[in-house]
């Protein structure tokens, strides 16, 4: 082989060499530089799905305390029908009691107007007074 051919071939390789060398040491570069452009491009619209979804949480646990305080108060209720019981005969009661008052006093007017109204006493002499 000739020199000259043997020096291209050299210069060939070591090109090659060189080439190959430099790309496997930009290639963590470039996947970076990728990586980047795509966090820069993807973020904003992450980060206002995080911002909706944050506010929808907030409003789903205002929602969940609405909702058990509402239960709590049917079950507060459905519990409460022994005191609505005593309240209902209590207002019986009362009822029964001011229909039997209105009747007693009825009845008094009416033995008051059909009585003769009562003479009054005649004085009495004391033994003193003689």
């Amino acid at each position: 082989m000739d020199d000259q051919e043997m020096q291209l071939k050299v210069r060939r390789v070591s090109d090659k060499f060189t080439e190959s060398m430099y790309v496997l040491a930009n290639e963590p570069s470039v996947a970076l530089y990728r990586l980047q452009e795509h966090v820069r491009r993807s973020l904003p619209e992450l980060v206002q799905h995080k911002t909706d979804m944050q506010s929808w949480e907030e409003q789903s646990q205002g929602a969940i305390y609405t909702v058990e305080y509402a239960c709590s108060a049917v079950k507060s209720m459905t519990n409460s029908s022994v005191y609505f019981k005593n309240i209902d005969t209590l207002l019986r009661q009362a009822i029964t009691m001011k229909e039997q008052i209105s009747n007693y006093n009825g009845r008094r007017q009416n033995d008051a107007t059909s009585s003769p109204a009562p003479s009054a006493p005649a004085p009495q002499n004391s033994p003193a007074s003689s």
